[in-house]
């Protein structure tokens, strides 16, 4: 069955933390029991970005930044359709920092994971929103002056759906918080630290490993809880199901959609086309 969901063979750097992103996804669209039909991938632009061509299943590569608006598009027209938007930190927390914050806003019910290597990785090395302070990048030879973007602690005080963080280097767990993102009926954000061993010679898999924990008797649905979780970084860092609140999605909230999905209704092309609106010479 993993068959299934392979595509092309990656052209990611060896060791790259996207491999173990991309075999978790596997798996957790293997033990939910989904079939690639039912499945529609987005991305953007970057190394994240290219998870969809490995992946067998329905799937959009658009522009950089712009992976939510498209996935939130496919999701309205057809809410049967499980959507997942992928993106880099860069991507989505750069140049798609607007849609982000939308997206959290309007509640639809897509899955967004971030490959975060706090790195722009496909154009070599360049710092990002989520870079750590004083890091060395290409574009910042003197060190990174701005703080850190912390997509956890700005998702609960938007009140996120649905709020997690996983590790590339902990595969199993990273898994099971797909899944559980995959299934909760709402916009879920699970940012993924991955290393970017070629550009990112400070967040290796060895500075992860000391620090990255598990949590345990976390109340998900304590926000206040939840934002002081999420403003854990450094000597500890913490993975799991961070917040969750169940509230309405977006497309309980649009009329036309209670009466169905749109790719069931009857569509006439030639009577869309003789509407005056369309008529460039009326």
């Amino acid at each position: 069955m993993s068959d299934e969901y392979t595509g092309q063979i990656p052209a990611w750097c060896p060791g790259c933390g996207n491999f173990p992103v991309l075999e978790s996804l596997k798996q957790a669209l293997m033990e939910l029991k989904l079939r690639p039909f039912q499945l529609t991938i987005v991305s953007g632009i970057g190394q994240a970005g290219k998870l969809p061509h490995y992946t067998r299943c329905n799937t959009f590569n658009g522009l950089h930044g712009r992976t939510l608006p498209v996935a939130t598009g496919v999701k309205l027209v057809n809410p049967e359709m499980i959507v997942i938007a992928v993106a880099g930190d860069g991507d989505c927390y750069g140049e798609g920092g607007n849609h982000l914050l939308h997206a959290i806003r309007r509640n639809v019910n897509i899955k967004l994971f971030v490959h975060n290597n706090q790195i722009y990785g496909l154009t070599k090395g360049q710092a990002s929103p989520t870079s750590m302070e004083s890091l060395k990048s290409k574009t910042q030879p003197f060190g990174i002056l701005s703080e850190p973007l912390n997509p956890i602690a700005l998702a609960v005080a938007l009140d996120c759906s649905f709020v997690a963080r996983g590790y590339a280097g902990d595969q199993e767990f990273l898994k099971d918080l797909m899944k559980e993102a995959i299934s909760h009926r709402g916009f879920a954000l699970l940012d993924i630290l991955q290393p970017c061993v070629t550009f990112n010679k400070v967040n290796t898999y060895s500075w992860y490993s000391e620090r990255v924990y598990r949590l345990k008797d976390h109340d998900p649905q304590d926000r206040i809880r939840a934002f002081q979780v999420a403003l854990q970084w450094g000597d500890r860092i913490p993975t799991g199901v961070i917040y969750r609140n169940e509230r309405s999605i977006m497309e309980d909230r649009i009329p036309i959609l209670k009466e169905g999905p749109l790719t069931k209704r009857p569509f006439d092309l030639n009577k869309i086309l003789e509407e005056e609106a369309f008529n460039p010479l009326k």
